[in-house]
């Protein structure tokens, strides 16, 4: 792998529809969280996502003066964010705490455990247990990262961490949503998540794939929920294993005039089925047909069997390798923003065990990524997040395991727009707290739009007549994560 500054440009831009992966075709229904699915006709469709083409990504203003069009010069940058669901622990990746392994065998200190709701900690004789991982310092620029982290202590001069994230949600139901909705203010409405956001205010992609996809264990469909008032042609196509939608080659029974006879009926079904139903129920039924087109010319991307022995043993054969790898390709295929979901990082109990079961998959499959942004040229077109809904708990609860901490806890960045080998913000010596300046995830919305070119301070929704900040209009992108 070659650094940023010296390493050689393959393509003036790796993202251009002329170096796109090739792809392939089928349609699929899925489940629609406006329970489109069930009615749509299991036909193969051939419409392209022109729907979106013509309109305005996004307005821009002095807030709140005039509206005009927003010009964005690089609208081929991408987005993969790795949610690590459940709460990775910072003290176990990327915050080294000394002196949580001096309290090894000590006593628990009541201000580990006063005025915290576990009931299983108050009132007994508590000991402090150290961390169970070693931390090392990698790279020329010396970053701190946990032992079990050796491929990305390889990358670690390509990467940025943030220590002094602090947020105020400590429950999984709602502090998902809230990290991926950027948390702004109330206004009445329900904000889009990241990947609808990107997808809107970056315009649709060149390829016609679908903008914003979600690989994730278990089941697929299409989520029109995370686009929020943005509509639901802006949410997510979740592929369920990282699997396209079911039968998506057409039968060889069907011929090209007999396929083409099905759509022209659909589309009189369409029409029929439209008049009667509102226009946000019609865009989702719509969109679902569209995304399902579009995926029918794209089939190869998700046969492994063309996959490069090399990738498969870079990424890993771990469901995780495979899922970061599918989002690559899907990325250099033209999709904005691929989420990545990876569960089983709330580790009340067993919280070391557990974590050193994960963490060398998220070291494998993460490192092969940031190398491949290097060495395909893509280091400056696509921003890799790595991040989950909290921390855990500096103490060790009776199930040697650690609780939900939204009071200090890590993000970790690499890619287009983020200044590497970068370490901002510290949190006390015991893990407890932030010590320098606190981040909202309010923070880290401003300073990914503006990473990928996005201009969080000017630009904003238009929901009608309504204009909204694309994120909290209270915070501020973090300039030292920058370049």
């Amino acid at each position: 792998m070659t650094s940023s500054t010296n390493r050689p440009v393959t393509s003036p831009d790796p993202l251009l529809p002329g170096n796109a992966v090739p792809l392939a075709r089928r349609c699929f229904l899925g489940r629609s969280a406006q329970g489109i699915g069930g009615l749509a006709l299991a036909t193969m469709l051939g419409e392209q996502l022109n729907a979106t083409a013509a309109e305005p990504a996004v307005q821009v203003t002095k807030w709140p003066g005039a509206l005009k069009t927003l010009h964005f010069p690089a609208r081929t940058k991408r987005v993969i964010f790795l949610c690590m669901a459940g709460g990775a622990s910072h003290l176990e990746t990327w915050d080294h705490k000394p002196k949580l392994a001096e309290m090894n065998g000590k006593p628990m200190p009541e201000s580990y455990t006063k005025g915290q709701p576990i009931a299983q900690l108050q009132g007994k004789k508590l000991t402090c247990l150290a961390p169970q991982h070693e931390f090392k310092k990698y790279g020329k620029s010396g970053q701190s990262f946990s032992s079990i982290f050796p491929h990305l202590g390889t990358v670690a001069d390509e990467m940025c961490i943030i220590r002094s994230m602090k947020t105020e949600d400590a429950n999984h139901s709602s502090g998902v949503p809230k990290i991926l909705r950027g948390q702004p203010r109330n206004r009445g409405v329900t904000y889009p998540y990241l990947g609808s956001a990107v997808a809107k205010l970056m315009g649709p992609t060149e390829s016609g794939l679908p903008p914003y996809v979600w690989v994730k264990p278990g089941n697929g469909g299409f989520i029109a929920k995370h686009a929020g008032f943005l509509g639901a042609k802006y949410g997510a196509l979740a592929l369920g294993d990282g699997k396209p939608p079911a039968n998506l080659v057409r039968p060889d029974s069907i011929s090209s005039a007999a396929d083409a006879a099905r759509q022209e009926l659909r589309r009189k079904f369409n029409r029929q089925f439209a008049d009667r139903r509102r226009a946000n129920f019609n865009e989702a039924n719509s969109y679902v047909y569209d995304v399902a087109g579009t995926l029918m010319k794209h089939v190869e991307l998700f046969d492994e069997a063309k996959l490069s022995e090399k990738d498969r043993r870079r990424y890993g054969t771990h469901d995780l390798g495979r899922h970061v790898l599918l989002a690559r390709r899907l990325i250099e295929a033209g999709v904005r923003f691929v989420q990545v979901t990876s569960y089983g990082w709330d580790t009340h109990g067993d919280n070391f065990n557990s974590h050193a079961s994960r963490m060398p998959k998220v070291d494998q499959s993460v490192t092969a990524l940031i190398e491949d942004l290097y060495d395909r040229g893509l280091d400056e077109r696509v921003l890799v997040v790595m991040m989950a809904e909290f921390g855990r708990t500096p103490r060790i609860n009776g199930s040697v395991g650690r609780d939900h901490w939204p009071n200090a806890w890590s993000v970790a960045m690499a890619g287009c727009g983020i200044r590497p080998g970068t370490v901002v913000g510290e949190t006390l010596p015991d893990g407890t707290d932030v010590k320098t300046t606190p981040y909202d995830i309010g923070h880290m919305f401003h300073t990914w739009f503006s990473a990928v070119g996005l201009d969080s301070a000017e630009a904003q929704y238009m929901n009608g007549t309504q204009p909204l900040p694309i994120a909290h209009d209270d915070m501020h992108k973090v300039d030292e994560l920058l370049i």
